[in-house]
């Protein structure tokens, strides 16, 4: 009971701990990184926090992982260079007595990760998906403020509103420029508005005037409208029922058999065996000399989980090309992971016997001999 109640308590101290740390790391990256889209035109500027709320449930089954990971090695190594290690190990406690205490500490976070990333992953991919479609999907005139400029996304014409109108999505005041190397023409109506026809964004001017020139023969054109129809975006109307396999939910991904969805749900069950397996891989890892000050089975713990996880993306990779299916992909990379972590552990547990056995052996023949 107390040998449990004294890892529990390191472990969770630690854990605690490294999860503020790396918590407050990708928080910061995430943050940058969506301050980026907004500021080129992804996502709304209103939408930043949502956004990086969704973002960050999304990456919290990793951060959790590896904060699990890193705080088993962090504590199991500070008991070996406080040489506690060897007063358990010389009361008969072996280090395989560690999975007990290290996995009760650690089944909630895993059952955290689990819930996470099966249910909470794809709810969080589908409610930013449905924020940048609705984004793009907005009128070109409701994105800019009056009084500002605003490019079309091939740079082919210049949008100009004195002032929004009454309804949503309506501008009034329009100033519309538009290039190409045939011809330039300048638009202006009183009212314009965009709206969608199939895969075509259109642009809607109504009471205006238009004036053509072509480049090549020097032409002027000049006409009056009372309505015109500008197609300004062809094919590039996007809804939201094109939702891409990491914002379908777990079940939806169980219903159908192609392989990019297998490739999802391979990634996400991944993510909890692989959690799982870090635990067992950071006990044989924390291993290290009292006499040496140095954190070097931390860094052999980090480089390890750095390779996993791309193993684990890889896999999804391969599910998705088609090159292996789903069951082979996690039995193949997990049980691999698993019987390498229950071997370091045995490794580590009989290294010292291992070591003196052959030494042993021939003092034992030395003294036969000399008898």
């Amino acid at each position: 009971m107390l040998f449990d109640s004294t890892v529990r308590k390191e472990l969770a101290r630690s854990f605690g701990a490294t999860l503020v740390v790396i918590l407050t790391i990708v928080l910061t990256m995430m943050l940058i990184r969506t301050l980026g889209l907004a500021a080129n035109g992804a996502v709304a500027p209103q939408d930043v926090v949502l956004l990086l709320g969704y973002t960050a449930l999304g990456q919290l089954p990793m951060m959790l992982a590896l904060s699990l990971f890193v705080a088993t090695v962090i504590s199991l190594g500070r008991m070996y260079r406080d040489s506690e290690m060897a007063i358990w190990f010389s009361s008969g406690v072996g280090l395989a007595r560690f999975v007990r205490p290290v996995l009760r500490t650690g089944t909630p976070v895993l059952l955290v990760v689990g819930l996470l990333a099966l249910l909470v992953w794809p709810w969080g991919n589908q409610q930013t998906n449905e924020l940048r479609v609705r984004y793009e999907q907005r009128s070109d005139l409701a994105r800019v403020a009056p009084g500002s400029f605003q490019s079309s996304a091939d740079g082919s014409r210049v949008f100009f509103i004195e002032r929004e109108g009454d309804a949503a999505g309506v501008g009034r005041n329009v100033f519309l420029l538009g290039r190409s190397a045939a011809r330039e023409s300048v638009t202006t109506a009183r009212a314009g508005r965009i709206e969608a026809e199939g895969d075509d964004r259109v642009l809607m001017l109504d009471s205006g005037h238009r004036s053509e020139q072509n480049n090549q023969t020097g032409e002027h054109a000049r006409l009056s409208f009372e309505h015109l129809r500008v197609l300004v975006d062809p094919g590039r109307a996007r809804t939201a029922d094109n939702v891409p396999p990491k914002a379908l939910s777990t079940l939806a991904l169980l219903r159908d058999s192609q392989p990019k969805n297998h490739a999802e749900l391979t990634w996400r069950l991944g993510l909890l065996f692989g959690a799982a397996n870090l635990v067992l891989l950071g006990i044989g890892l924390a291993a290290s000399n009292p006499r040496r000050a140095s954190n070097w089975n931390l860094l052999f713990a980090l480089l390890a989980f750095v390779v996993y996880y791309n193993l684990i993306n890889l896999s999804q990779a391969w599910v998705a090309a088609g090159r292996v299916g789903m069951g082979a992909a996690l039995v193949g990379l997990h049980a691999l992971a698993f019987a390498a972590a229950l071997g370091l552990i045995w490794w580590r547990d009989h290294a010292t016997v291992l070591h003196l056995w052959p030494a042993a052996r021939a003092a034992r023949a030395g003294a036969g001999a000399s008898a």
